[in-house]
């Protein structure tokens, strides 16, 4: 017998997780060129798509199916989201995720979590891959790296990371921010750099829409972490709580390093803080006191900042939108603050933070952890991009007269501003 209780709280988390796709839309629109924001904002909603297709027919399989044998892949078993329907009606409570609420509740919910991966990768492309490209890449990528990974960290007994390793991952911070932001970096690499890298400014072209974005990102990111305790209770209330926290303090803190850098503070660094805090709590939220997310946010963010401001211009690797810099930099600071602070008893392993313990064992854990992901999917990444790369003629990129002019009339015939004349 499912409960009415657990049931709605999965599925209101569902819908707040849906929410955040479309609000990274308008984050990431808001922070590329004018010619180039129609193009941004259509590479997040073709995610929309290929995911619902990818998801249904293999991903929730590959994902959560089998019978946990192993520990890098789920199964065949429900390809197509095969049986589930059973599950609702009472003919196979077999097929059951958790106890209290019926399989399908999951899979939407799993499903809004891959939506939201997959499209953090396109911030690093922004202004010069073209658009089949990075919908091929994302069809494959989502079938053959996000499923298995997820099951690695996510998939119970037997599973790679998650259970031979020990490494805790509450709701995301190796399958989400780590994977998606170092398929950004790869690929981006993959692309070169855009025209007058290092030469020119880039600034945001429109403030508000970053600030609507990161407003959206935060408002679904409560049911992103509240959710992932699949359950309407304590351990749910705390990472509720410790999500708003970390965010509010890596908000100050990016705001006060700006201050201190540049010497103002400014609106788009305050949003970029606050997602940087989301970032770095996602792995521990249900894990760790709120004093220890108070600390995370505020560590984060000089993290972050200076992978973004420093190590990019010094490197010469052109993430367009930074989403390696704040995903992955703050997913392995995540990961790595979760064997430090996390609470004993809170924790799915017998392993308990350094901080609590004395013992190093979780914290090592958590680094081969995020190692394995980072060999896992920056392997794949190469061969995927390759691939599509030899699929179209050798080039993932726009011609230059393509990317000079802007990808909006290019690729798409319309313009953000049509009524617009002057400079980009």
């Amino acid at each position: 017998m499912f409960d009415s209780g657990n049931t709605g709280f999965m599925l209101v988390c569902a819908m707040l997780v849906l929410l955040m796709t479309p609000g990274l839309a308008f984050f990431y629109g808001g922070l590329s060129r004018r010619k180039n924001v129609v193009n941004t904002m259509i590479m997040v909603f073709g995610v929309l798509g290929i995911v619902a297709i990818t998801w249904t027919i293999f991903g929730w399989s590959f994902a959560y199916g089998g019978d946990g044998s192993i520990p890098f892949f789920g199964g065949f078993d429900q390809i197509g989201l095969t049986g589930l329907v059973a599950n609702i009606t009472g003919e196979a409570p077999e097929a059951l995720s958790h106890d209290c609420y019926p399989a399908m509740a999951d899979v939407v919910f799993q499903l809004a979590f891959c939506m939201i991966t997959t499209a953090i990768i396109t911030g690093s492309l922004a202004g010069r891959m073209k658009y089949g490209a990075i919908c091929a890449f994302v069809a494959i990528w989502t079938i053959v790296v996000y499923p298995p990974l997820a099951h690695m960290v996510w998939g119970g007994d037997g599973s790679l990371i998650g259970d031979t390793i020990g490494a805790l991952d509450f709701a995301g911070g190796d399958v989400v921010h780590i994977s998606s932001g170092l398929t950004g970096l790869v690929l981006c690499l993959l692309l070169g750099k855009r025209k007058g890298f290092g030469m020119m400014s880039y600034r945001p072209h429109n403030v508000p829409f970053v600030v609507l974005g990161a407003t959206l990102l935060w408002f679904g990111w409560f049911g992103f972490n509240a959710g992932s305790e699949f359950a309407a209770d304590g351990v749910a209330a705390l990472a509720l709580v410790n999500t708003v926290i970390a965010s509010g303090s890596a908000l100050i803190s990016w705001v006060i390093v700006e201050r201190v850098k540049v010497g103002k503070p400014t609106l788009v660094g305050a949003a970029t803080g606050l997602v940087a805090g989301l970032v770095v709590i996602t792995p521990a939220a249900g894990f760790v006191e709120p004093w220890a997310a108070l600390v995370m946010g505020l560590i984060v963010s000089p993290i972050c900042y200076f992978a973004i401001s420093f190590c990019k211009a010094k490197i010469g690797y052109d993430d367009a939108l930074d989403a390696f810099g704040c995903h992955a930099v703050g997913g392995i600071v995540g990961g790595i603050c979760t064997g430090i602070f996390c609470v004993p008893e809170l924790s799915w392993t017998d392993f308990g933070g350094l901080i609590y313990t004395g013992d190093v064992s979780l914290l090592g854990s958590q680094i081969l952890g995020i190692l394995i992901t980072i060999v896992f999917v920056g392997v794949l990444d190469v061969v995927i991009g390759f691939i599509v790369k030899a699929c179209f003629k050798g080039s993932l990129r726009v011609s230059e007269e393509e990317e000079a002019q802007g990808l909006d009339v290019a690729a798409h015939g319309e313009s953000a501003y049509p009524a617009y004349i002057g400079l980009d």
